[in-house]
């Protein structure tokens, strides 16, 4: 038998809930009872147990549950040249709930230098034995599309499309960066592509006067531009999420709008795509993935609650989406990671209200 590949026929998306040792180390970091060098032997010590019990698992893929970020992607961004992390007037609003009001903007030419999460993927790689280790980063449509022109100083970018194009040189360098690094398996995480198949958030970029089509086609070219002279021996796959914050949601509705541009023109090696529940639509967009180039992940285990998934409902949902794309192209997922955020999820036994 043939070693697997990733995507692995069972794979994860990435975070896990942050345990008490980190939270409570984190508290007194801020307020200064240990130094950067205490909080990071925590996580060190964290990250291991992690990444045992995901070994224990059987999993082939193993990350460090994203437990040095407070955020899935603003500790990123803000590590970036020419991003600055600021404290926001309100928060991202979610169903009902809303984040800590932080966010980025483009205060300088944004590029790619010696980021502080290529020493915690070295770190992973050490400890990962005969696993995967996989890095999880944002994408690069995400830096732009939260704040959009406003929140890029126009002094810098007069033009906006130079901006696109340090964009994708920005992730470019990540890429290389990652791989020079050790990394086969990255993941770029991206909400963009799900927001842009809800009508209302299509309505709010309409409303702050940009053409959702058009981003969508200018997103679809900063990733393959980044994805250019990719490593063969490296795996890229795209993550599409809806929002997933204390078990709420941002974005509803199926694939439709964005599936010809993102599936059929975006290089990347593996869509990991929310199916976890109504709101993601039906399969049919995966008729656009391109047969035998890239492979499918569906989010078809939700991490919004701890209900377990019935196993024979699973199997008739894998042969329904085999309508679409070839079974053979398919692999299985939860939906999400369990902690976009160090909040992490409300993961009870009833559901009601957080599918």
């Amino acid at each position: 038998m043939q070693p697997q590949q990733a995507p692995f026929r069972a794979d994860i998306v990435g975070s896990f809930l942050r345990p008490d040792a980190i939270k409570s180390a984190r508290e007194r970091f801020a307020s200064g009872v240990i130094d950067a060098a205490a909080l990071r032997q925590v996580e060190n010590d964290a990250i291991r147990a992690s990444v045992a019990q995901q070994c224990a698992c059987g999993l082939h893929v193993v990350t460090d549950g994203e437990f040095r970020r407070a955020w899935w992607h603003l500790d990123f961004f803000a590590e970036l040249e020419g991003v600055e992390l600021y404290s926001a007037e309100q928060g991202i609003q979610f169903k009902g709930i809303q984040t800590k009001a932080q966010s980025v903007r483009i205060t300088g030419k944004v590029a790619f230098g010696n980021h502080p999460m290529l020493e915690d993927f070295r770190f992973l790689k050490s400890i990962s034995g005969s696993a995967q280790p996989k890095m999880t980063i944002p994408s690069p449509s995400v830096l732009h599309f939260r704040g959009g022109a406003a929140a890029i100083d126009r002094t810098v970018y007069p033009d906006l499309n130079d901006y696109f194009d340090d964009l994708a040189t920005t992730w470019r360098d990540a890429i290389r960066a990652f791989y020079d690094a050790g990394c086969r398996y990255l993941q770029l995480d991206d909400t963009v592509w799900a927001y842009l198949c809800s009508d209302e958030q299509r309505a709010e970029v309409r409303a702050r006067g940009e053409d959702p089509d058009e981003l969508t086609r200018i997103y679809a070219r900063v990733l393959n531009k980044a994805l250019e002279g990719k490593p063969e021996d490296l795996t890229v796959g795209l993550h599409v999420c809806r929002g997933n914050f204390r078990s709420r949601w941002i974005s509803e509705g199926g694939y439709e709008p964005v599936a010809e541009v993102l599936f059929g023109t975006v290089n990347v090696d593996a869509f990991f795509l929310e199916y976890d529940n109504d709101r993601s639509g039906d399969f049919s967009p995966l008729r656009f993935i391109r047969p035998g180039k890239q492979r499918v992940v569906l989010g078809l285990i939700t991490t919004k609650n701890g209900e377990l998934e019935n196993p024979e409902l699973i199997k008739a949902r894998l042969k329904e989406a085999s309508e679409f794309v070839d079974l053979n192209q398919v692999c299985l997922s939860p939906q999400c990671g369990f902690a976009s955020t160090e909040e992490g999820m409300l993961l009870l036994n009833n559901s009601s209200g957080t599918r």
